[in-house]
Parts: C-alpha cells; sequence; structure tokens
C-alpha cells in the first residue's frame, strides 16, 4: 500500500529554493532544493536570524516584514552565488505571521527568460515571413484543417481567413472554393506533391506545391502548402527573355553605369581615355581573353586593371596570384612560377614546392614589370602560352594548366625585342591583347576624382575631417604628376598628414618648380577654345565643391559666391542638388 503524499514532500520537491521566516525575521522552515543551492543545512539554520545566515537576502525580507509589502524580483548578488528572489508575507486575517522567500539561481531564471524570449522572436519571425511572403501560404494539421492562410492566399483565392480557418480542406473543396486539393494528396503519400489547382472564384490558375512535416515520433503533424499564379510565373518569363536579350547591351555600358564602384576600387575614370581603357579590359575580360599586355608609366594603375580584368571575368570566384617579375633572381623566379619537385636543387623544400601558375588554376596569374625577366625565364613561359603544359623543376610528369595570363611593363618591349634583350616571339605572344594606360598628365580630368577619392581614404584612416579647396586643385592640375596615380596618393597623404588646417589650400602641396605644363601639355589640355574649357572647369570646381560640402551656402562660402550663384550654375550643369 503506498504512503500518502505529506505536505512536507510537497515543499521537499519544489524546484524553488524555499525559506520562511517568523514575524522576526528567524528562519522556521528550508526545503531541500534550498538546502542544495545554499550549500546550507536546515539544522544549521533553523531559528536563526536570516540576517545571520544570509545577510543579502535578508535586507528584502527584513523590508517586507517592515512594509508589508511583497519584495518580487529582487537581485540578491553574493561573491559565490547569484540568486533571483520573491518575498511575500504571510498573512492570518491581518496579523502579518512572517515570509516566505522564494528563490532560484540568477542564470536559470536567466536561461528561462532567455529561452521564452527566444521562442517569442522566433514566432514572431516566422509569422512575418508567412505575412511578407508574395506567394499564397497554407497550413493545416495532420487531419487537414486549416491552421492559418497568409494575405498572399487571400488575394488568390478571394477569402477572408476567418472563412477557413478551423475548416478541413475537404469541406472546402466540397464547397466549390477550388476544384482540388494538394493537401489531401500530401496526407495521402506522406511527401511533397506539386499540382495545378483552378479557382472559380478568380478565374486563376495556380501551381500549388504541399509539403509534409513530421514530429519525432514520425507523425505528419501539419501540411504547409505554397502556392503561386501562374499568369504571374508566365509574366516573369517573359521578362526574363527580354532581360537575356538585354543583357549584352548592359555589359557594353558597365563601365558607364559603375563608375561609384570603380573609385571603391580606386580605379577613376573620368577623362574620356580612361573610360575606353576600362571599356578595353571589361570586353577582354567578359571574352576570356588571355594573354594581355598592359603597358603604362610606373604608378598608372597597371596592377588595379589587373584586378579589374580578373573581378570582371567568369574566374572572379578563382584565385587571383600577382608576382613582380624584377624583385626575383631568375633561379627563384623561375621555382616560384613553375615550383619544383623534392630534391631539384640544393635547399630545395623536403615536400617540394607548387608553383605559381599551377595556383592560378581556374584563375588569374598576374606578370608585373614582365620586362625584367632573365630570357631562360622567358623562353619556360613561352612554352607554357603555347602548349598550356607546366613541368616543375626536377619533374617528369607535366601538369595541364588553364589560367588567364596578364602581363605587366613600364618598359619598351617592342624596342627591347629588336635589341634582342627580350625574345621576340615571346613579345609576340604577349602582344595578342594590348591594353596602354594614359599616364597621368595626359588625363588631368582624372586628377580632380583621384584627388578626391585618396582624400576620403586617408580621412577614414587617419581619422580627420579634411577638403582640398578648388584653388588646390588647380594647382594640382598644372604639375605633370611623373609619378602618376602613385604620386598623386603619396602627395594627398602627406598634405593631410602635415597641414594644420581642414581645408588644404595651396600651400599645402609643395609641388617642384617644374611643376607648369610646357607648352605643347597647355596646348592639349585647351582641346575645345576658351569658352569651352571655361565651363569644363567651372563644372569640375563645382563638383569638388558639391563633394566636399553638404549645402549650396557651405558651397558659397567655400566659393565665394552668392548661393543664389551657386544654385544657378548647378542647374546650367545639370548637377545633382544638394539641400540649400
Amino acid at each position: 500500500m503506498h504512503s500518502s503524499i505529506s505536505f512536507k514532500h510537497i515543499f521537499d520537491s519544489t524546484s524553488n529554493g524555499v525559506i520562511a521566516t517568523d514575524a522576526q525575521g528567524c528562519i522556521v522552515l528550508i526545503n531541500a532544493q534550498a538546502e542544495e543551492i545554499l550549500g546550507l543545512r536546515s539544522d544549521q539554520v533553523l531559528g536563526r536570524p536570516v540576517s545571520e545566515t544570509l545577510p543579502k537576502t535578508g535586507v528584502f525580507i527584513k523590508k517586507c516584514l517592515a512594509t508589508g509589502r511583497p519584495q518580487l524580483g529582487r537581485h540578491v548578488l553574493g561573491r559565490e552565488i547569484q540568486l533571483v528572489a520573491n518575498i511575500t508575507p504571510i498573512r492570518e486575517k491581518r496579523a502579518l505571521l512572517g515570509t516566505v522567500c522564494n528563490f532560484q539561481p540568477l542564470r536559470q531564471f536567466e536561461d528561462s527568460a532567455r529561452e521564452l524570449e527566444s521562442h517569442k522572436r522566433l514566432n514572431r519571425q516566422l509569422e512575418a515571413i508567412i505575412a511578407s511572403s508574395s506567394d499564397g501560404i497554407w497550413v493545416c494539421d495532420g487531419q487537414g484543417r486549416v491552421i492559418t492562410i497568409n494575405k498572399a492566399s487571400e488575394r488568390l483565392n478571394h477569402v477572408k481567413a476567418e472563412e477557413v480557418v478551423g475548416k478541413t480542406i475537404e469541406a472546402l473543396m466540397q464547397s466549390g472554393l477550388f476544384d482540388r486539393s494538394v493537401t489531401l494528396e500530401v496526407l495521402k503519400t506522406r511527401r511533397e506533391e506539386t499540382i495545378t489547382q483552378y479557382v472559380p472564384r478568380t478565374g486563376k490558375h495556380l501551381l500549388v506545391t504541399g509539403t509534409p512535416a513530421f514530429d519525432d515520433q514520425g507523425h505528419l503533424f501539419l501540411v504547409v502548402t505554397n502556392e503561386r499564379d501562374m499568369t504571374k510565373l508566365n509574366t516573369i518569363r517573359d521578362d526574363l527573355e527580354q532581360s537575356r536579350m538585354r543583357a549584352e547591351k548592359f555589359k557594353e555600358e558597365l563601365i558607364k553605369l559603375s563608375l561609384h564602384e570603380l573609385k571603391d576600387q580606386d580605379i577613376v575614370a573620368a577623362s574620356e581615355a580612361m573610360r575606353q581603357v576600362l571599356r578595353v579590359a571589361f570586353k577582354l575580360a567578359k571574352l576570356q581573353a588571355s594573354n594581355i599586355l598592359l603597358l603604362g608609366e610606373s604608378g598608372t594603375g597597371k596592377g588595379l586593371l589587373a584586378k579589374f580584368i580578373h573581378h570582371s571575368s567568369r574566374r572572379r570566384r578563382k584565385p587571383f596570384i600577382q608576382i613582380n617579375c624584377a624583385a626575383l633572381p631568375e633561379t627563384l623566379l623561375e621555382a616560384e612560377l613553375f615550383g619544383y619537385e623534392r630534391g631539384a636543387f640544393t635547399g630545395a623544400r623536403e615536400q617540394g614546392k607548387v608553383g605559381l601558375i599551377e595556383l592560378s588554376h581556374g584563375g588569374t596569374l598576374f606578370l608585373d614589370e614582365i620586362g625584367d625577366m632573365s630570357a631562360n625565364v622567358q623562353a619556360k613561359l613561352l612554352k607554357y602560352l603555347d602548349d598550356q603544359v607546366v613541368l616543375r623543376l626536377g619533374g617528369v610528369a607535366p601538369k595541364k594548366v588553364d589560367c588567364t595570363i596578364i602581363a605587366a611593363t613600364n618598359r619598351d618591349l617592342e624596342n627591347l625585342a629588336r635589341k634582342g634583350r627580350f625574345r621576340q616571339d615571346l613579345y609576340f605572344r604577349l602582344n595578342t591583347f594590348t591594353v596602354k594606360i594614359p599616364p597621368l598628365r595626359e588625363r588631368p580630368e582624372d586628377i580632380f576624382e583621384l584627388a578626391n577619392v585618396f582624400l576620403k581614404y586617408f580621412n577614414r584612416e587617419y581619422g580627420t575631417n579634411r577638403r582640398i579647396s578648388p584653388g588646390a586643385l588647380l594647382h594640382l592640375k598644372k604639375y605633370a604628376f611623373p609619378g602618376n596615380v602613385r604620386e598623386l596618393k603619396n602627395m594627398i597623404k602627406m598634405a593631410l598628414v602635415m597641414c594644420e588646417s581642414d581645408l588644404l589650400d595651396p600651400a599645402a602641396f609643395a609641388l617642384p618648380s617644374s611643376s607648369l605644363p610646357s607648352t605643347a601639355l597647355a596646348r592639349q589640355q585647351l582641346r575645345g577654345g576658351l569658352a569651352d574649357d571655361l565651363d569644363a572647369l567651372e563644372r569640375t570646381i563645382l563638383k569638388n565643391a558639391a563633394a566636399n560640402c553638404r549645402t549650396t551656402r557651405e558651397m558659397a562660402a567655400l566659393l565665394q559666391i552668392n548661393q543664389s550663384t551657386v544654385v544657378r550654375k548647378l542647374k546650367k550643369h545639370g548637377l545633382t542638388k544638394i539641400d540649400a
């Protein structure tokens, strides 16, 4: 015969710790859970004041006894244990007999609260997903009874949720809401099903997919149905076909439409000469062309253009490997490019090494300063370009490697080939597609844009807010920049760091005395007559001022003209308006 359950059993079996005190604050009861949480024994604490045994909890118990009001959700923060306690008075009629303190560890309380909040958040997320879906969604239980539908389903079926929730799919089909049901199919087959459904109320044909959901015991407890208007699908298909027809045209115009993205890569193409370079580079990238030769003076951005070609091609997810051919001696360059087998030469690594050409498989290999490559390495490179096969140093098994080769140099390869200092056959092999980057002095329009790009970059890096005055930009435009873009970048960096004022004026840029352009260069810059060039200069100054100012009033103060004049000139040049 089972013994009866006593109050002591119940008291000791609660999940929380419980302590009861009398009206003087002495402990009269403590359950087993409280003993475990606090690390105490009942024979140690019964009859003792709670303020002596549990001083931090005792503060709240005394307050409850003094005021007669509960102390709920109190945090008891000790060095070894942290609790959340609820203290309530014990009364008989109006007499205050004592208190009962119910508590649990703070971590356990936080875990419960966090779990509850995560469930609430998950429920809100699911409701938002279902409600915002452009496809119709029905959710039914394992007996085919509708639990919920979203707004899209209401529109597709011309019903309200309250009309169908709680009803069975079979009853709705018999009422003529739709001609057939994928939910009933799923309940029969217990697998995903797709059908075409006709809705008489709207005259729509819907593509409907039903998906079963199973619990841990393998019982089917939900069927989620997704429905889409076939008319919309046909429209999407037609739109996709038109988009494909326009794709090539969009690709051709990509360079013009993405100049802001190019600025993020430090590629600026305000000048028509540089835009033409990018058009050619983009076309070569889309054609998957290889053996591309980039020519240009030092500092013109050949490395950036090589990366642009790689990232614009279908190989962009594959590696981009770069090596400076002038930075390594002949033997080391050969080993780096082609790799070597174990024991190929003295000092070789025990396990051998994979060459950069092999590492570039599927991607792009950029050979910078190829004009400084030795004749022996040139011969091996030519052989690879001919048969696309690499043989490591000391190896006997050739390996097929497919990669795009982009070479760059600031030297006159044609002249070097004539003098026998560069292999003619390799020059002709690399000269299949040649892109020449003009020096900065031949594209002064880019100076303004580049200066602003570098200024923004270094402002972020050094936490400053420097601006370049229009006079300083004109001052920079007069300089020939023998070091090209690299020199301009360093010049902006030096001025930003050394200048004490937030406005960089001409004095912030110490240009050499030879900075004035030659007569030939001056003639080159004056291309459209005085009036056209003055208009172009005015437009550039306005663009720069707009980039450095938030309002037209700030622009007027910077340019030392009236605000109305600024507004009129912005409108004249078709520039984007900013706040007044």
